[in-house]
């Protein structure tokens, strides 16, 4: 293991997160406001065109950003399925946030689990924590935790909806409305790509929709528990994220783009 390497989540700072509480001023207030009616009108529009519930999705990995689109969907009723991976070492904060978001939009969600053999070879081949030792073993580890069960998610369908922004990362800089998928073979839309974080926030509290508690204790970007972290001020959304790792190869492959 590389001796920078910290395997447990550092503790989370004890002062206040002011990102995830903007100040609602009259301009971001109706900024978000128009932000938030032409997603919608994009969401719409993305079900007249691919069909019907269960051709249409969204993955929903229930970061701020997947829940302003939650809301936007389950809140006017839109027929898109909502479906969300299990890779079984998501936070407790995430379980206790999915518990909370069936109860409050009344709707149940589909959650797809890795394959247990292929999890139990991982581990009995390479170890527990063995995707803290190279970058081939962590995309191992997401190839098995997330890649396979995102696969049949999404078999079937016409088109998938991501929570995905532009400004997240470098990996993800000028990420478009729509794309097509190779990898996956179908559409793929990101309706917030263009959304700057404090729209994101402006959008959670002025529609009190719920949220992971992680984020208040400075975790923007939240993934397995063991491959997440909170950052420092002035680093970057996505430094919690694999933080022993290059920031130009920080991703699991859910979302891979060809130039």
């Amino acid at each position: 293991m590389n001796a920078t390497v910290t395997p447990l989540r550092p503790m989370a700072p004890a002062k206040a997160n002011a990102t995830t509480r903007p100040e609602l001023t009259p301009v971001l207030s109706a900024r978000v406001t128009a932000r938030a009616a032409a997603a919608l009108d994009f969401l719409r529009a993305a079900v007249a065109e691919f069909g019907t519930e269960g051709e249409l999705a969204f993955a929903n990995s229930f970061g701020a950003e997947d829940m302003v689109l939650t809301d936007l969907i389950l809140a006017h009723g839109l027929p898109i399925t909502i479906f969300s991976l299990d890779t079984g070492r998501l936070p407790a904060e995430t379980y206790e946030l999915i518990a909370e978001v069936e109860r409050r939009y009344r709707s149940k969600l589909e959650i797809y689990f890795p394959d247990a053999g292929a999890v139990e070879t991982y581990v009995r081949s390479h170890g527990i924590n063995a995707f803290y030792d190279s970058v081939e073993l962590r995309k191992a580890c997401c190839g098995v935790r997330k890649l396979e069960p995102l696969r049949r998610a999404l078999a079937g369908r016409k088109a998938w909806i991501t929570g995905l922004r532009a400004a997240q990362s470098a990996t993800r800089s000028g990420l478009p409305l729509r794309e097509f998928d190779d990898g996956n073979g179908l559409e793929k839309l990101n309706p917030l790509s263009d959304w700057s974080e404090a729209e994101v926030w402006a959008y959670i509290r002025i529609h009190e929709v719920p949220y992971n508690a992680l984020h208040d204790r400075f975790y923007p970007s939240i993934g397995c528990a063991p491959c997440t972290r909170a950052i420092a001020v002035g680093e970057d959304v996505r430094a919690g994220r694999w933080w022993w790792e290059d920031p130009a190869s920080k991703e699991c492959g859910l979302h891979v783009r060809k130039d």
